[in-house]
């Protein structure tokens, strides 16, 4: 145990020997003698505790303060506050300690149980003992206290334990609850769902998982792409463009995710015309830079190298972005030679470099970044926030 928290343990309890004092004084006894006894060895008995975390001994000074504070309506708060203390620290062992002394007292009324309850199921969830807080605030549950409290860590729980069928319970339940809007989580947990579905190869039944999770959320891009894969596995493109366009109206930052497969299904419908029209109309949107890339290609294919590298220059213009200058040499390339060819490849290779090794996705909520999406951040545990980066580097 470090000085800091030797420190802070002491000024937590400080007032101990003075609130054992007050309780002493309001015991009914019958001499005053029996009552200087009393004190006297609950003063030494706490002073002997602060000695025992002066001389960083925390195992023989919690024994002496569990001691030392007599579970009473007056005390639980200080030994709720003992007990916290140690989790915040990582000292999760000795929060438990002091949260099952108290859950063992019978002398504590229901509400106050209930909290204790509450806290053991907190630190068994800090040392990674799911079932055992997972038991516990079941048990809340039941009584009928701290219900907000204990469905929020069930979903957690069950989050963890990728139990998708019970999260979706407890956060329906917790819905109900508070009034909250959590359709978003639960579109995310059907479609977890869904996926554990198609890796059983039940398509039917992943097929219906994710039609629920649209109707949960109409916003759930991560059920059109789903989906999408799926109707396009069967080859029916015509689908699989209906469930891809409503991303654009779902969330737009996630349009670079289903560009690429809209551009197939265009392309085996022979629909190149349709193609271009939808990507000029991105384009216009600023959805990105991968829109504007594909229809340079697809100009390039159609009109030439002059009116694709024209188009890429005049989007630069307006949105520069290291994709886009790396595309502009590339056609900058087709043709050139000697020396300019030479200085043309160290440009791409410096825009290529600054943009190796870096994060193209990062949560909104808390910052995470990385190479890969991400529909749960692993850093916040947030559904959602986890999207392509814009700007310079990114689309």
């Amino acid at each position: 145990m470090g000085i800091e928290t030797l420190f802070a343990v002491a000024a937590l309890l400080l007032p101990v020997a003075a609130l054992s004092g007050w309780l002493i004084g309001r015991r009914e006894v019958t001499t005053q003698a029996a009552r200087r006894e009393h004190s006297s060895q609950i003063a030494t008995d706490y002073f002997m505790g602060l000695n025992y975390l002066l001389h960083d001994r925390p195992d023989k000074a919690i024994e002496v303060f569990v001691k030392v504070l007599e579970v009473e309506t007056e005390t639980v708060e200080t030994h709720l506050a003992l007990g916290n203390l140690f989790r915040r620290r990582g000292e999760v062992d000795r929060a438990i300690r002091i949260h099952q002394n108290l859950v063992a007292r019978a002398s504590l009324d229901v509400r106050q149980r209930g909290l204790a309850l509450l806290e053991l199921g907190l630190d068994y969830m800090r040392s990674g003992l799911f079932d055992r807080a997972e038991n516990l605030f079941i048990e809340l549950l039941d009584t009928g206290l701290y219900q907000q409290q204990a469905l929020r860590h069930l979903v957690d729980i069950y989050q963890q334990e990728q139990d998708w069928l019970k999260a979706l319970e407890c956060c329906s339940r917790l819905e109900a609850a508070t009034g909250q809007n959590l359709s978003n989580e639960r579109a995310h947990f059907l479609c977890e769902q869904a996926q554990a579905a198609l890796e059983r190869q039940v398509r039917d039944e992943a097929q219906e998982l994710l039609d629920k999770a649209f109707a949960t959320d109409r916003k759930c891009v991560r059920a059109s792409l789903m989906s999408a894969n799926l109707a396009m596995q069967a080859r029916e493109f015509d689908r699989a463009l209906q469930h891809l366009k409503r991303v654009e109206h779902q969330d737009i930052d996630f349009l670079p995710e289903a560009l690429t497969m809209i551009v197939k299904c265009y392309r085996q419908l022979d629909r190149e015309d349709d193609l271009r029209e939808y990507l000029e109309r991105l384009a216009a949107l600023r959805a990105g830079m991968s829109p504007t890339l594909v229809l340079a290609e697809l100009m390039s294919a159609q009109q030439g190298l002059g009116a694709a590298k024209r188009y890429v220059v005049q989007e630069l213009k307006i949105r520069p972005t290291i994709r886009g200058i790396e595309r502009l040499i590339e056609y900058a390339l087709d043709g050139a030679g000697g020396e300019a060819r030479e200085d043309l490849l160290i440009l791409k290779e410096t825009a290529l470099r600054l943009v190796a090794g870096k994060a193209t996705y990062k949560c909104g909520s808390c910052g995470f970044a990385g190479r890969s999406l991400h529909w749960q951040c692993p850093g916040c545990k947030s559904w959602s926030t986890v999207k392509p980066i814009h700007g310079i580097e990114g689309e």
